[in-house]
């Protein structure tokens, strides 16, 4: 045994003493080897005759010869970055490279704000990443990516991959605005009814607790000052600061206790609440003008100071998509666990066995975290995070998971002041670490595994910050859960933290995606999207009206032989009315063609004039007639009549519908909704299809003349005259505002139509027969604006498809 202890002694003795020095003189390699290179020395003067001249056809400049153009372009270059650089600070008359500006401002990251071109256009935090590989749009006072390069016919792809893998999108356009209130009554809560539709207090108690105490946030449209007869601006989401309610014994004990605002109201302290509200970049001016209106009209009449505060150039947003970001944010998100600046070293080791890991629970899974959630995390930074953490050779970091009934409140005290300092507008919070300071550990820590001493062992240069952190704060949110459709997050974080979390979710597999493709998703999703899908805001018109400016502008460079004709771009809304006049002016039904001795007026134009019912409060008393009183309807048919001519007014009242083809077809953005007639019905769910004779369609000539352009560029319906015209002419109904998308299991088309002409419809569909045979489905006709043939199409409105206090608010 001795023998044998001292044969293993020698034999790590002599691995020892075999190993690589640490350092390696180069003299005494040269002399050590110096036979070896005098010998292959003498092969090569033997094989060139002792000449070791280069032939002149294969002579090569070096690369100190610049006599080349490009050398002398990119010599030049690099001494204007440097004199730019150096005197940037000092001159401001010099004039900076492009190409130095996007990387100075690639590299660099302000404490707050956007960086603006020469006309005052905000650029996203994102810009230099966007602008490489995207093609970009000023909307809506930015830079925005609108989809990426090419024709635009890339969401076959774009759906395959939120089905697979996981999309990212940066939204940082929408803007939150803060209010503040300093008293324990309800002021907020008076401004929010006020202004919301669904209010915060027509929800359940239960939902109502979750809102107040900061566990969810709520999704309502916007209006000014007295909804709903008042203009709608844009959907919003609000959320307030987080706080606790006491543990409720008695609901009577708890009643005194908590104010109107949500607020614990102990008697020992009274702290101030905080709400945020969050508007899209198109109606932000407008949303926010409207809130301060209704904090000063609220401190008019109480006289309590009510705090309104932009937060614009401060929080930046983050939207995640597709069935495995919540993969995503496992990967990326890890909570710290001890200090809010200790690297991840301090975390327990990845000592597991993966079984262990692929057991635990994920604090981001669908069926853990109820819809409309709000989840404060206090990350580290995830560039500390090795590309698998959970590997065998890396033993440094773990994946910390969280229990999914912890993940709702805060539990440490370290989260409680970080998310304090967040909600503050004043609060100082850190930036990230510098770049070069990351790059230098990570290089020294690597130098150290390979036990190779680096001569240049020195700190890098830092920046005049006094100070960097390692750990961010952030708010994740989640999307409501509609469909089949995989649940999406929201991330709210300091706008200076979000080009790193921007590199780390496009390096970890999420795929950007743009206004374009974000439009496809909502669509594909059932989703409306904003400002596209709500004509009764002043975005939509906007939006529209430089839409069509800017097809028309292609359309006039293209040669006039080959030049389509032009189309209502918005579609004229107005023309609506003339279909309700034909119908309210005649005994007939409203299929039955042309009548003839029928006064026909529009008020014209293509602004809409009207609402959108988008929740069940909202729909007036005939849609309950027409939708959940159905023997009423069948037995007394005069009453039921006479109840919706008395409901009826001049403005319109429009439902969301989703429309899928009955057999083939697809329908078009601004494709116009008509009313069939049952004979209409039983031809094309029976009878020909495209190309055969008898099908539903109107003249050729007729196409381009059904709606008319008048001299003031509005559009009006034009009336028929021809007889043969007649008997082929559809009164509209509706008009679609998203068209099909390319690569959708299920095409759907989102439109919006008269929710009195729909119910109509339903009568006349519904009548003769039985209760078990009739649907919610109501048959229609689609046309293209450039086509003349008619398709029959399953028309469903949405909120029928919500339960009893379903809204459909909710938008991409």
């Amino acid at each position: 045994m001795a023998s044998a202890n001292g044969n293993n002694k020698k034999k790590r003795g002599g691995g020892l003493s075999s190993l690589a020095p640490r350092e390696i003189s180069v003299q005494k390699f040269s002399e050590a080897r110096a036979a070896e290179l005098e010998s292959l020395h003498s092969i090569v003067s033997e094989r060139l005759n002792k000449d070791f001249r280069s032939k002149r056809n294969q002579r090569r400049r070096t690369n100190a010869y610049t006599s080349q153009p490009s050398k002398r372009r990119n010599i030049k270059r690099q001494r204007s970055e440097s004199l730019s650089i150096g005197q940037a600070s000092s001159s401001h008359e010099t004039k900076i490279p492009r190409r130095v500006k996007r990387r100075m401002e690639l590299k660099g990251n302000p404490e707050s704000g956007f960086s603006t071109t020469g006309d005052g256009t905000k650029r996203l935090r994102t810009h230099v990443w966007h602008a490489k590989r995207f093609s970009m749009t000023k909307l809506w006072g930015f830079h925005l990516p609108l989809g990426l390069h090419g024709r635009g016919r890339g969401s076959r792809d774009i759906l395959n991959k939120s089905r697979q893998g996981v999309l990212v999108h940066d939204a940082s356009y929408h803007i939150a605005v803060q209010l503040e209130v300093f008293y324990l009554d309800g002021s907020l809560l008076s401004i929010l009814n006020m202004l919301l539709e669904p209010s915060p207090s027509s929800h359940s108690k239960e939902v109502f607790d979750s809102i107040l105490t900061g566990l969810s946030y709520g999704n309502s449209m916007l209006y000014h000052v007295e909804p709903p007869v008042s203009q709608v601006i844009a959907p919003a989401i609000y959320m307030w600061r987080p706080s606790q309610l006491p543990k409720r014994r008695d609901e009577e004990e708890v009643g005194d206790c908590v104010g109107n605002d949500g607020l614990v109201s102990n008697g020992d302290h009274a702290d101030s609440r905080k709400l945020w509200v969050w508007i899209h970049a198109s109606s932000f001016s407008e949303g926010y003008a409207s809130l301060k209106l209704a904090c000063q009209k609220q401190m008019n009449e109480t006289g309590v100071l009510v705090d309104c505060l932009s937060l614009e150039g401060q929080l930046a947003k983050l939207e995640i998509f597709g069935t495995k970001a919540s993969q995503l944010l496992q990967k990326t998100l890890h909570p710290v666990t001890s200090s809010s600046e200790s690297p991840p070293s301090v975390l327990r080791k990845c000592s597991m066995e993966k079984a262990e890991v692929k057991n635990a629970a994920d604090p981001y899974k669908e069926e853990s975290i109820p819809s409309c959630a709000i989840l404060p995390r206090f990350v580290i930074d995830p560039r500390l995070i090795p590309n698998n953490p959970c590997d065998d050779s890396t033993t440094s970091v773990e994946m910390t998971i969280t229990e999914p009934t912890e993940s709702l409140e805060m539990t440490t005290s370290t989260e409680a002041e970080t998310f304090k300092c967040l909600w503050d507008a004043n609060s100082e919070l850190y930036p990230p670490e510098e770049e070069n300071i990351l790059c230098w550990e990570k290089h020294q820590s690597r130098m150290k595994s390979f036990c190779i001493d680096d001569p240049a062992d020195e700190f890098p240069k830092i920046s005049s910050k006094p100070r960097s952190s390692r750990s961010c704060p952030l708010l994740l949110l989640k999307h409501r859960k509609l469909g089949d459709t995989a649940t999406g997050w929201s991330l709210i974080l300091p706008l200076r933290w979000v080009k790193v979390f921007w590199n780390t979710f496009v390096s970890k597999g999420a795929q950007a995606i743009g206004q374009r493709e974000k439009r496809w998703l909502s669509c594909d999703a059932g989703l409306p999207f904003f400002p596209s899908d709500f004509p009764d805001c002043k975005a939509y018109s906007s939006l529209t009206m430089s839409e069509g400016a800017d097809l028309e502008e292609k359309a006039q460079r293209r040669p006039l032989a080959v030049r389509p004709f032009k189309i209502p771009i918005p579609p004229p809304w107005n023309s609506i009315h003339v279909t309700r006049c034909v119908k309210e002016s005649s005994d007939q039904k409203l299929t039955s063609g042309w009548t003839s001795g029928v006064e026909i007026f529009s008020n014209g134009g293509n602004l809409f004039d009207g609402i959108v019912a988008r929740t069940p409060d909202s729909l007036p008393t005939f849609l309950q007639t027409f939708t959940n009183r159905v023997e009423t309807i069948q037995e007394d048919e005069t009453k039921a009549r006479g109840q919706i001519h008395k409901s009826s007014d001049n403005k319109l009242c429009l439902v969301r519908v989703l429309l899928h083809a009955f057999k083939e077809g697809s329908f078009e953005e601004g494709a116009v909704v008509c009313a069939p007639s049952l004979a209409d019905v039983s031809l094309l769910k029976f009878g020909c299809s495209e190309g055969e004779e008898g099908g539903v369609t109107i003249p050729q000539s007729s196409v381009s003349s059904y709606f008319l352009e008048q001299p003031s560029g509005t559009w009006e319906l034009n009336v028929p005259e021809d007889s043969h015209t007649k008997q082929s002419h559809r009164w509209s109904i509706g008009f679609v505002t998203t068209g099909f998308v390319r690569g959708s299991k299920k095409p759907t088309a989102a439109a919006l139509c008269d929710a009195v002409l729909l119910g109509r419809l339903r009568e006349e569909q519904w009548r003769g027969k039985d209760v078990k045979r009739r649907k919610k489905e109501i048959y229609v006709l689609v046309r293209n604006l450039r086509s003349c043939a008619y398709r029959l199409a399953l028309a469903t409105i949405v909120l029928e498809q919500q339960d009893a206090s379903g809204d459909d608010v909710h938008c991409f």
